[in-house]
């Protein structure tokens, strides 16, 4: 193939000379082959790098496939039989999408993404994709979202799912029972779907962290993982989304050659061209390889083999090279004569180059990723790279073999239905074995096929899924025994801090060191913190646990004499995905769903800035609690008063009501160690004792950085009442007005303050309630609503769990935290005495603790006038007791707050 037009060099210094090395090169491809002339070049580059000349990169290579005919791998299976069930399943998805749009239903659903990749997860299907029962223990796939009408169509044909099951695509409630979700939602068909993809960006980052994970198994000898695959569809639109693309240096870096990306280039987003003036597969070539992976670009089928291989390929190649996605859009929309005139017409050369071709032939010039062949030959290239991840750009046609309707059209990712005249054109072109009158009999039902469990192509596809170790997407719980710590590794919780200060940060941390020692347990948790580890007191487990890192620690590290010590290790315990919140929720959730994926339970604990948790990274903690993801979740350097040095971005007013937006997320805002020993050994119970009927949630704990006496557990506390979110710690013994303060987290050491306060000052007899989630009790509250709604018979409808706690505690309620008012009020519903609340609500700002709460009047002595003016509309305190107590405590100046002290990293 000549690839070097030679007299573009005759005018230029040096042309010939140019001209002669230039032929000896094409002397030494000839000879040596492309690998051969790869190796010199790169040693020749390498060489002029050593020498200083300066030399351009290069990151593009031409527009064609990156695997030339002459070195493409033989086909190893029947493509004819492979075709025929691949049209089926192509016709049985587009038929589930559209008989969905009965007037009766009209639930939508998308039928181009699948009718244009079915030949990419097909060549997968019956050659690459591995299942759970191979030996290599399976591949994990994240299949396009779009894409999900294809996975099902295809089950229909292994039997793994009815007709009915077609029908109740989208109908989950309706159709119980025979009910399809839209997209791969795992926690709506958990035996099937293994990885939520559809929220865009989502799933390559998950899929990168997958396969950080397997390895992670691998290096610490939890499972040997060595010979998996993970593989990642995805679409040329939604690699626009910042997540698809900010983690790619990891994949690299890691050297996860494990890994395939997929990039379905179709050239279409959801509107329009992804890039309508410029190329996308050049533009991801581009990125991909600067940030160190392996590229493979499938961009023509096997009919452009011999016009790329004619002596005027040049000409060809270079008009490929400047045409852009636009008009490549339009060309496929269009006919074989449009392509004739407005591609190939571009050059007399290339004109000529077809004439002996028909409109028809041109029309039929396939793109790369509907060839079996050329998909096959990637694929196979993929897998047997090593040192790098890989990505294979497939340019393809989105709506392919849909008809004129569809094909390329923008509007096609919106487009439900098919027209009568489209079936049969679809069908015909798919040769389905269905008439005419069973297509008008009703055109909103047209029939899907099935050739019969005794078909020889039923019978091959089922034998290829034998051969490859089962049937995908599949998804298993079955998972090797915990043996949860024994009660006294919680006994550091119990104990408290003695007469030394601790922020319930740093009980946490400690409470983990000791189940981290745990014999039978400690290895299966797996703490992630993104880049500030010192910040949360959890740098004392570099030397122990130490940082995971493939490759070791081959470098002298600067504090290596210091008995804490960076230390990384291939073998290291600790997740640090460095300044990356959005990896670090990847890493939680893969981690979290090892139980399911390599049925090896791992238990992440992620912990980092509470402020950047939900607000950040909630999508991915959505997706997480649709995979499933079992772990704790700890929000530190909590509160919106609690960590003021850092001002406004850093001040976390509101996380628990972003967390309690989610319903896989259990909040809890514990204000002592021992409450947090209760809350973590019923989460890891909850997790994996086998009793509880929803294991698969994750729990978030916030804890502060704000040093006071942790006390040690009271005898006989109220366990149930930790756990169900309320439970008194501190009853007054003064005699006088009553009122309940409730307060958690930080919190709570106002309102003791305030007890305090106005027992001595006011005679007022308040007790003081930590409640140690808002959320669980508000949750258990509209659960008992619920019920009684739904059983309007019953004569004593159950209470909801803060209802009874608070039974007989009498007068007025003062709830205050260290979050907006919303957060506290989410129980007001179902306490039945007069209420108030004081919350944090604005934006945080820099200042002292006790100015910012004296700001947001939530300190002690707010807490403290609260109370005495509902006591003094109740006329159970002097009428002019909260304006005295006001003038007295100097509430509106800021400089007299009390309630806080200094200390605590932040």
């Amino acid at each position: 193939m000549t690839i070097i037009d030679e007299p573009r060099f005759a005018s230029e210094p040096d042309a010939e000379e140019r001209a002669e090395w230039i032929e000896s090169f094409d002397s030494m491809l000839k000879v040596g082959g492309a690998d051969r002339a790869g190796t010199i070049m790169s040693s020749l580059l390498e060489r002029a790098r050593e020498r200083q000349v300066a030399v351009a990169a290069a990151i593009t290579t031409d527009y064609v496939n990156t695997i030339p005919a002459d070195q493409e791998p033989e086909f190893p299976g029947d493509e004819e039989v492979e075709r025929r069930y691949r049209a089926w399943m192509r016709w049985n998805a587009a038929v589930m999408v559209h008989r969905g749009q009965h007037p009766d239903i009209g639930v939508g659903g998308h039928i181009s993404t699948y009718a244009g990749a079915a030949t990419l997860y097909e060549v997968g299907f019956n050659h690459f994709f591995r299942g759970k029962d191979h030996p290599c223990g399976g591949d994990q796939v994240f299949f396009q979202g779009h894409a999900s009408p294809g996975m099902y169509a295809r089950a229909f044909l292994e039997g793994r799912l009815s007709e009915e099951d077609l029908d109740g695509f989208r109908q989950e409630k309706s159709k119980e029972g025979h009910a399809l979700p839209s997209y791969p939602h795992p926690r709506n068909m958990p035996e099937f779907w293994e990885f939520p993809t559809v929220s865009m960006g989502i799933g390559p980052m998950n899929a990168i962290y997958q396969a950080q994970s397997n390895r992670y198994l691998h290096n610490r000898g939890i499972k040997d993982t060595s010979d998996q695959q993970v593989w990642a569809f995805l679409g040329d639109g939604e690699m626009d989304e910042p997540e698809s693309r900010g983690l790619l240096q990891l994949a690299a870096n890691e050297k996860l050659d494990n890994l395939n990306f997929v990039v379905n280039c179709n050239l279409q987003r959801l509107d329009g061209p992804v890039r309508g003036n410029g190329k996308i597969m050049q533009e991801l070539e581009a990125f991909f390889r600067g940030a160190g992976w392996n590229v493979i670009k499938v961009v023509w089928g096997r009919e452009w083999d011999s016009l790329l291989s004619s002596e005027n390929s040049a000409a060809l190649v270079d008009i490929m090279n400047r045409t852009p996605d636009g008009d490549y859009q339009t060309y496929k929309a269009e006919n074989g004569g449009f392509v004739r005139e407005h591609f190939f017409g571009k050059s007399q050369v290339t004109k000529e180059l077809v004439a002996d071709l028909s409109d028809d032939e041109i029309w039929n010039l396939k793109r790369g990723g509907h060839d079996y062949r050329k998909v096959y030959a990637a694929y196979k290239a993929a897998t047997e790279f090593k040192g790098k991840p890989t990505v294979i750009l497939a340019k393809t046609v989105k709506g392919y073999g849909l008809g004129p309707h569809f094909e390329g059209r923008n509007a096609t990712h919106q487009m439900k239905k098919l027209t009568l005249d489209d079936l049969k054109s679809f069908r015909d072109y798919l040769r389905i074995p269905i008439t005419d009158e069973q297509l008008e009999a009703d055109p909103y039902r047209p029939p899907y096929f099935h050739p019969g469990q005794d078909a020889p192509e039923i019978e091959y596809l089922l034998e290829r899924r034998r051969a490859l170790g089962g049937f995908l997407p599949e998804r298993r719980t079955r998972h090797a025994d915990v043996v949860l710590p024994e009660e006294k590794t919680y006994t550091i919780a119990k104990r408290g801090s003695g007469k030394q200060q601790a922020a319930t940060t740093m009980a946490f941390v400690r409470l983990l060191k000791d189940l981290m020692r745990d014999k039978e347990f400690g290895s299966r948790i797996v703490p992630i913190v993104p880049d500030e580890s010192r910040t949360f007191g959890m740098d004392a487990f570099f030397p122990t646990a130490k940082i995971y890192n493939p490759g070791g620690q081959e470098y002298l590290s600067v504090d290596r004499d210091l008995v804490l010590a960076y230390k990384e290790s291939p073998a290291g315990q600790l997740i640090h995905p460095g300044i990356n919140e959005a990896g670090a929720v990847s890493a939680f959730t893969a981690a979290g769903t090892a139980y399911a994926t390599q049925g090896e339970p791992l238990i992440p604990v992620y912990v980092f800035y509470s402020m950047f948790g939900f607000q950040r990274t909630g999508d991915s903690f959505w997706a997480a609690a649709d995979q499933m993801t079992r772990g704790f979740v700890i929000g530190a350097t909590a509160g919106r008063t609690t960590l003021t040095g850092e001002g406004l971005q850093h001040a976390d007013g509101h996380s628990p009501i972003l967390a309690a937006t989610n319903p896989a997320v259990v909040t809890y805002d514990p204000a002592y160690g021992y409450e947090i020993g209760h809350i973590m050994r019923a989460g890891l119970e909850r997790m994996y004792g086998g009793n509880h009927p929803d294991p698969n949630v994750m729990y978030y704990l916030t804890v502060y950085n704000e040093p006071y006496v942790q006390p040690a557990e009271p005898e006989g506390v109220d366990v149930d009442g930790i756990l169900g979110g309320i439970h008194r710690i501190a009853a007054s013994e003064t005699e006088g007005p009553r009122t309940q303060l409730l307060a958690s987290g930080v919190a709570v050491q106002w309102a003791l303050e305030a007890q305090r306060i106005l027992a001595e000052g006011w005679g007022v007899s308040a007790d003081v309630w930590s409640v140690t989630s808002w959320t669980e009790l508000r949750r258990d509250g509209l659960a008992a609503e619920r019920d009684a709604f739904l059983d309007p018979a019953a004569q004593s409808p159950r209470e909801p769990f803060v209802t009874r706690q608070l039974a007989g505690a009498e007068g007025p309620v003062v709830a205050a935290t260290d979050y907006m008012s919303q957060v506290p009020d989410q129980i007001r519903q179902y306490v039945p005495n007069e209420w108030a609340t004081l919350g944090a609500d604005g934006f945080g700002f820099s200042d002292t603790r006790a100015a910012a709460r004296r700001f947001f009047n939530i300190d002690a002595h707010s807490i403290v006038v609260r109370a005495l003016q509902m006591l003094a509309r109740r006329g159970e305190v002097p009428t002019e007791a909260p304006a005295q107590a006001f003038e007295r405590y100097r509430l509106d100046d800021v400089n007299a707050g009390t309630s806080g002290n200094a200390g605590g990293d932040s």
